[in-house]
């Protein structure tokens, strides 16, 4: 590379010599980058054999790096931030005192004239893991007349050979916590509980219709809270089946659902909770096939019913009946076009107007907006590793006037000014020129180019983040319990697992305990509202900004 390092291309005086240089170089970054790719797709398929052969692959472990500086490399929005001193508050107020001790001095060692003069009031926090087992004695009462006996209920929550504590405790530890379900049993015999591994699962899995039911609430809720959700996807598994997880989210909720796929109606399902789907062929559906169809199939797609709601079944019956002549990648476009359509026209129930998302194929045509996120567009420029010297020059120059604009739709999302929305539009076409020589940054400088209306979204909505970090960490959350618990083996778990990280989730962001809300509900006490009406409460009264209003 020493060659390399003090090649200067501007001094060469021949122009063809110097042009030829230049595509060399770009072809050995090319070919570096290629070779790097393949070498790490052998390894995966050579890790993959091994497993499949009862192996282990190649572990991966991480040298001892220096962190980076603080710059615009950063990928994430909170790290990008200008770290503040941290300085300890006050935290009494928020502490529920449980119980009062007065404590005594020790009369012995006071002198003669000591004075009292009241107490000093110290608040310590402590917590008590004991078993708190009960011995019922129930009633019971005998009528010959009616040959029946009446026997006294057990309180509510006390179904069964345990009680709600250890039912909500057990649900807090596995998803609140992520600790594993062998843990779980560890804590509890330690702790003096006699309870099988079988029933831990049970607690987790089994009788959670009330938490479904307001799972269901919640994403209904979450979607109604305004016009506009992020969305993002990761994988999962379900029985040692590779699935995907659809995390939804926005300032008052996230929404977790395990697919079979990711395609644009399995999102369609998401944005719908989970109703049947549906299909409507009408002007809408016509536009968005008129991109993609060829003028042939567009009229085997005329010959269809217009105007009239279809159900599934029904749906693929006409297709097959009236359009048979359509390919498998024209009939998906077709059965797409008209689910969107459907879910656009829905009445009475929350259609989500923007997305923001990343740049996903199957994220188009669902939402009449779509802003992509900024954090996602810049990982493609800190993927790009130049050897040669001036390219890494030339990236590092490029980045700082990236993460600049950036900082400038920062500080446009705080003061919308007319004036400088027009700036930023125009400024954008300045800062992003695919001239730089370095052809693998100048595709890429292209490629964002290409997405100008979606990046800048903000613009028109500055209520709307620059990033799809909410959910992000969303999706981290479903990787860390994938991690510590790799994942359900039936249906009836994954439905668990999407129910309580919802439930999780939300609480947190609504400023609701979960332990308190799942033993409340679990009491059936409901001293706790249902969280579809505190999402909607809170909704009513958060300045998100003019597109909120839905009417």
């Amino acid at each position: 590379m020493s060659l390399l390092d003090e090649l200067d291309l501007a001094s060469i005086a021949d122009e063809r010599v110097r042009r030829a240089l230049l595509l060399l170089l770009n072809l050995v970054e090319e070919l570096k980058r290629e070779n790097a790719e393949l070498r790490a797709e052998n390894q995966r398929l050579r890790d993959e054999i091994n497993r499949l052969k009862g192996e282990q692959g190649t572990p991966t472990i991480k040298g001892n790096t220096p962190k980076p500086p603080l710059s615009g490399t950063y990928s994430s929005e909170k790290e990008r931030r200008t770290p503040r001193e941290w300085a300890k508050g006050p935290k009494n107020a928020l502490i529920q005192v449980d119980r009062e001790q007065i404590l005594d001095v020790d009369r012995t060692i006071l002198p003669p004239d000591a004075q009292f003069k009241g107490h000093e009031d110290v608040v310590v926090q402590d917590i008590v893991v004991r078993t708190d087992n009960v011995l019922f004695h129930k009633e019971t009462f005998y009528s010959p007349a009616e040959h029946q006996s009446y026997l006294a209920p057990l309180p509510a929550g006390y179904d069964g050979q345990f009680g709600p504590g250890i039912k909500a405790l057990t649900i807090v530890l596995a998803f609140g916590a992520n600790v594993s379900e062998p843990k779980i049993v560890e804590l509890y015999r330690n702790v003096g509980v006699v309870i099988s591994a079988g029933q831990v699962s049970n607690f987790l899995i089994k009788d959670q219709e009330v938490f479904h039911a307001e799972k269901a609430a919640v994403h209904q809720a979450g979607l109604a809270s305004g016009p506009w959700q992020h969305l993002d996807e990761t994988s999962t598994r379900v029985n040692g089946q590779n699935r995907f997880c659809q995390v939804t989210c926005n300032p008052l909720y996230t929404s977790y659902h395990t697919t079979d796929a990711k395609d644009r109606q399995t999102i369609l399902d998401v944005l719908r909770n989970g109703r049947p789907r549906e299909y409507l062929l009408n002007a809408e559906a016509d536009r968005l096939l008129a991109g993609v169809l060829s003028g042939v199939a567009q009229k085997q797609v005329r010959t269809l019913p217009r105007e009239e709601r279809l159900d599934e079944a029904t749906m693929l019956q006409v297709l097959d009946e009236r359009a048979s002549r359509l390919g498998p990648q024209q009939r998906k476009w077709v059965l797409d076009a008209a689910a969107v359509a459907a879910y656009h026209a829905e009445v009475g129930f929350p259609v989500v107007k923007l997305l923001i998302c990343d740049d996903a194929p199957q994220f188009t045509w669902l939402t009449e907006e779509l802003a992509l996120c900024w954090v996602h567009e810049a990982r493609h420029y800190n993927k790009l590793l130049p050897c040669y010297p001036p390219f890494q020059k030339l990236l590092a120059d490029f980045l700082d006037p990236f993460w600049d604009y950036y900082d400038a739709l920062l500080a446009y999302r705080e003061h919308p000014i007319p004036t400088e929305r027009d700036r930023l539009w125009a400024k954008f076409d300045e800062v992003f020129v695919p001239t730089t020589g370095y052809f693998a940054l100048d595709d890429r400088i292209a490629k964002t180019r290409d997405k100008k209306a979606a990046l800048l979204l903000v613009l028109a909505h500055p209520e709307i983040p620059l990033h799809n970090n909410p959910a992000e960490l969303g999706a981290r959350q479903r990787v860390r319990k994938r991690d510590v618990s790799f994942g359900p083996r039936t249906a009836e778990g994954s439905k668990a697992w999407d129910t309580f990280m919802t439930l999780t989730a939300t609480t947190k962001k609504l400023g609701v305990s979960f332990y308190a809300y799942v033993h409340d509900r679990l009491t059936t006490t409901h001293q706790i509202p249902g969280l579809d009406c505190l999402i909607a409460a809170q909704a009513a009264t958060l300045d998100l900004g003019p597109s909120w209003n839905t009417s």
